[in-house]
């Protein structure tokens, strides 16, 4: 049971945490003023990420991970996260990302993008913007998938085991 709400705990406690400090950490530092520093911590970022979110299925697929799933849902709020970071500090540019604004508008944008949706609102203009908008997609076609079709293998592993212990205690 303890276990149980452990990862409950982590569940939530993971996502909030991240939109916590994107919401209050400053982020003035990323954007066309320091490229350098801006284009690396995007890419060393999404590359650990990904690596992460490969491991954990990797671990999973061996039968060595535990509790995958509130791992894998930070490694993908940490992708949002990041791609929505890389969109504001790209909407400090004149005509990158039209629309975008606040931190608000670019989580929105982020999740959209992700969701594959898109409503126009907010558009990449620049292509700069568009380089990182068909980088998510890719991205989240990659890893998301990868993610959740762990997540699913590790709900269904789970209930076939519930199914088999309910059905040796019945006998």
């Amino acid at each position: 049971m303890r276990e149980l709400v452990r990862m409950y705990v982590g569940l939530l406690a993971g996502p909030v945490l991240l939109l916590v400090v994107y919401f209050t950490v400053p982020l003035g530092w990323f954007g066309p003023h320091h490229p350098r520093i801006s284009w690396t911590a995007f890419g060393v970022l999404l590359a650990v990420l990904g690596a992460g979110v490969l491991r954990e299925v990797r671990m999973q697929v061996l039968g060595q991970s535990r509790h995958p799933v509130p791992r894998i849902l930070v490694l993908l709020c940490g992708a949002l996260v990041v791609f929505s970071t890389a969109y504001l500090a790209m909407s400090r540019e004149p005509g990158e990302l039209d629309g975008l604004v606040t931190k608000v508008d670019a989580l929105y944008f982020t999740v959209i993008t992700m969701a594959t949706v898109g409503y126009g609102d907010i558009h990449p203009a620049g292509q700069a913007a568009r380089i990182v908008v068909m980088l998510q997609l890719l991205y989240t076609v990659v890893f998301l998938t990868t993610g959740v079709t762990a997540l699913t293998r590790q709900v269904k592993t789970r209930a076939v085991q519930r199914a088999r212990h309910r059905g040796q205690r019945d006998d």
